[in-house]
């Protein structure tokens, strides 16, 4: 014996598994404007509804108003929709509802009763040749009952596949009955819950975006030379990893990245350096082998030195003169100013050697890169190293090298303008970065983001730093990110250390260190082949 339900429980159950799926999809939908289209077109669905539209509530303090956000209509399917905003009146169906929060169900628009606040709008209809009938506004209210928005629905046809014209309109529609009012304002105000959560999250996404700006300005503040780096990396990362989901060939094609691990991407490049807000701002903003006060009390030395220099020949000249009593009497060529003039002679000779090794320093001290050329190298070494054999009394009458030793190893720098401590504290900005990171509770589809900055200096025969990782060690993520920094890095024309590599040359440069295997050659490939480097242009 089998039993059959009766018609009218199979149709209740039929909608509950309709609501049940409506929820489950509208609790699944993060983008707004297709959560809305959702909405609307399960509303409509549900009531056999012609039309439809969807406002949301903009709650300026000074001027209310209603954004249009979503229209649809089976009938007319020509118009296009644009969004605009009215202000919240009670004169219109959707600003009476919005303002009272009580529904509207009407049989005709049209024939609404003298003396109520509200009539239909009928520019659309006069528009569109279309005729509005049957209408049911409905507030949509979140879980304390505010209404963030009003649910319009137009014209319930008696079956689902009319064409509506402004003739039939009035045999092939009829009015919404008070159930599908009671489940389409209890479909309203999930609707609700979910859009407050959607804009929610908008909002979250917002003032992350907000404080990730922030964060960058703050880093570049502090490192003025390095300023757009961190932009300049995240958009090179992220078109790379949208050129590796479109690659239907070799490794690269098995990847594919969300939209979500796309934006993982881009603010874990964003925020790479964010540790160099650990680093001392002098050795940031470093330009030279020697620091500005450094280089300024050399100056200061040297001028001192030739000062003593002049203050000891004038008391030779005026202890000869004491001594020879008769020599200011003498004439020209005699021995008496052949003595003088030799005095003199040694002082310009020693001042001019003063200015000779001034200038030999403030030449050095420009971070050209030399080590390529040994024989330049040991000339500069041989001529700092007799410059800091040399000594001068100071204004306390002690013997002090012209050179310090910190002056000297700074002034040996054979390339760049950092000695080994102050790299060192540089490269430790990679390790701050992450032990900030780390702490920030990132959200499921955020938790990679420290890991992926932690090896932006790594390379994949581990030779690079801090953890000194191989290519197994690293995610594809941050093998992008190595590629984008160092790109950067070399095309940069802020660096005080070197000029800017021409396009021709980083490309060379990006093959050899691909060829090498610190870098991932299939990567390179699809940078170079792509030109994902002109997504800088935009910038």
């Amino acid at each position: 014996m089998s039993f059959t339900s009766p018609p009218h429980y199979a149709s209740q159950a039929r909608l509950v598994e309709k609501l049940l799926a409506i929820g489950m999809a509208l609790s699944s939908t993060h983008d707004l404007k297709e959560l809305l289209e959702l909405i609307l077109t399960k509303s409509r669905e549900i009531t056999c509804s012609d039309a439809g539209s969807v406002y949301l509530i903009d709650s300026d303090p000074k001027t209310p108003k209603l954004v249009f956000k979503v229209a649809q209509n089976d009938s007319i399917r020509d118009v296009l929709f644009h969004e605009f905003s009215v202000p919240i009146t009670p004169e219109s169906l959707a600003g009476y509802v919005a303002l009272t929060g009580r529904s509207l169900n009407l049989d005709d628009a049209y024939q609404i009763a003298p003396g109520l606040p509200y009539k239909l709008d009928q520019n659309f209809d006069r528009d569109f040749n279309y005729r509005t009938r049957s209408v049911l506004v409905l507030p949509m209210q979140d879980a304390d009952g505010e209404i963030i928005g009003v649910l319009q629905l137009l014209n319930r046809k008696v079956t689902n596949d009319t064409e509506l014209i402004p003739e039939n309109v009035a045999n092939l529609t009829q009015s919404y009955s008070d159930c599908e009012e009671r489940i389409v304002r209890s479909l309203a105000s999930q609707a609700a819950i979910s859009i407050e959560r959607n804009l929610l999250q908008n909002s979250i996404e917002n003032l992350f975006e907000g404080f990730v700006t922030a964060s960058v300005r703050a880093i570049e503040s502090r490192d003025p030379t390095t300023s757009g780096h961190s932009d300049r990396v995240a958009a090179l990362t992220l078109r790379l990893a949208q050129a590796v989901n479109d690659t239907h060939r070799g490794p690269l094609q098995v990847y594919q990245f969300s939209d979500r691990q796309l934006q993982e991407i881009r603010y874990a490049a964003l925020l790479h350096d964010f540790g160099k807000l650990s680093v001392p701002e002098a050795i940031l903003n470093k330009r030279q082998k020697l620091y500005p006060h450094q280089i300024n009390v050399i100056r200061s030395r040297f001028a001192l030195v030739q000062r003593t220099l002049e203050t000891e020949c004038a008391q030779a000249k005026y202890q000869y003169l004491i001594e020879h009593p008769h020599a200011h009497k003498a004439h020209s060529g005699c021995p008496h100013c052949v003595q003088i003039e030799k005095l003199e002679g040694q002082l310009q000779d020693a001042i001019a050697s003063l200015k000779e090794y001034l200038h030999f320093i403030e030449a050095v001290n420009e971070p050209v890169a030399i080590a390529s050329d040994s024989a330049r190298a040991d000339e500069i070494n041989q001529k700092l190293y007799k410059l800091a054999s040399y000594t001068y009394r100071d204004i306390n009458g002690q013997l002090k090298p012209l050179l310090t030793p910190a002056e000297l190893e700074q002034l040996q720098l054979l390339r760049g303008n950092l000695t080994t401590t102050e790299r060192l504290a540089i490269e430790s900005h990679v390790t701050h970065s992450y032990e900030f990171l780390k702490r920030i509770p990132w959200t499921k589809h955020l938790e990679n983001i420290p890991e992926i900055a932690y090896g932006h200096h790594e390379k994949l025969d581990g030779s690079g730093y801090p953890r000194g990782l191989k290519k197994e060690q690293l995610s594809l993520q941050t093998q992008m990110m190595i590629v984008a920094d160092i790109y950067d890095a070399l095309t940069a024309a802020d660096r005080p250390y070197k000029r800017s590599i021409p396009l021709e040359v980083t490309t060379h440069i990006l093959k050899e260190e691909a060829h090498k295997g610190k870098i991932n050659t299939d990567l390179v490939q699809v940078f170079l082949e792509q030109r994902i480097y002109e997504v800088l242009i935009k910038i």
